[in-house]
């Protein structure tokens, strides 16, 4: 499992290495206050680095979060009619 993801690796940072070296050309990035100037394909590995990992961070804040606030819930609920099943039935603090 782990040489896979070794050489998973291996081929995404050549993939990356060779894109970057058939863009090598400069362009300029104009942000107003600041100007850039980057190699072409620098700048695209970056807005597509940057746009994973936006993407991730939105994944987690919209779903994982409320997932695991749902589980959460549904574990104290199993461990609440665990209990009343022990108790016979009858709830904990009554008789």
């Amino acid at each position: 499992m782990r040489l896979g993801v070794v050489v998973m690796i291996l081929i995404a940072v050549a993939f990356g290495a060779t894109f970057g070296a058939l863009n090598s050309e400069r362009i300029l990035f104009d942000f107003y206050l600041v100007d850039l100037q980057l190699p072409k394909g620098a700048a695209l590995l970056a807005a597509m680095l940057l746009g994973w990992v936006l993407g991730g961070l939105l994944v987690w804040f919209v779903r994982v979060r409320r997932l695991r606030r749902e589980l959460r819930r549904c574990k104290r609920m199993l461990s609440e009619s665990r209990t009343e099943m022990t108790t016979g039935g009858n709830p904990v603090g009554e008789t």
